[in-house]
């Protein structure tokens, strides 16, 4: 990944602290150590644009709409009760970590998310493009401070192809008006 892309994808993940505050979720799902497949998948050389993601296991089934930087430089938020991808960075199963979000809870309750932390390794996530799908391996998740974020596991550099999927975690805090952490799962291009 080219450093210009690097640096604006460091730089919008760690405005997610500040973007997914009105969401919450329980502990993670499992082991937070991600690990890269050992047969990697190729990812696809120029992918359409992602349409829609589809978590059967947690009963995910969205349109996703695209992302990108606020002019204070963070990362913009889909609306409550929807999923996006940040438009910056890679797309779902081309080559590098594509970034998926969604709140966790919003004014009405349960959101997108909601269930992110149930996932376990092995669960497949899938991504729907204008030129076809990818189906994703979960290979971890982790919740962690959002002053704490991975940005080192959230943004590996490499050339396969990696998904991660991140809201809010954690108790809500009426003191902060949000939630200290976040959860991340990872995943691999099956």
């Amino acid at each position: 990944m080219n450093r210009t892309l690097r640096t604006s994808a460091l730089a919008a993940v760690l405005t997610i602290v500040v973007g997914l505050v009105a969401c919450a979720a329980p502990e993670p799902a499992a082991d937070p150590t991600p690990t890269v497949a050992s047969a990697v998948a190729t990812p696809v050389a120029k992918p359409g644009k992602p349409t829609r993601v589809e978590i059967p296991v947690i009963a995910v089934d969205e349109t996703l709409h695209g992302v990108g930087l606020n002019a204070n430089g963070s990362m913009e938020m889909p609306a409550f009760g929807d999923a996006a991808w940040y438009k910056p960075g890679p797309r779902p199963g081309g080559a590098g970590p594509a970034v998926l979000v969604a709140h966790v809870r919003g004014p009405g309750g349960a959101d997108v998310f909601s269930r992110l932390h149930e996932l376990q390794i092995g669960d497949e996530v899938t991504v729907h493009r204008t030129d076809g799908t990818s189906t994703f391996v979960v290979d971890g998740s982790e919740q962690v401070a959002k002053k704490d974020l991975p940005l080192d596991r959230i943004w590996i550099d490499t050339d396969a192809s990696a998904l991660r999927l991140i809201t809010c975690g954690g108790e809500y805090d009426p003191k902060i008006g949000g939630f200290p952490d976040n959860t991340i799962v990872y995943a691999h291009l099956a």
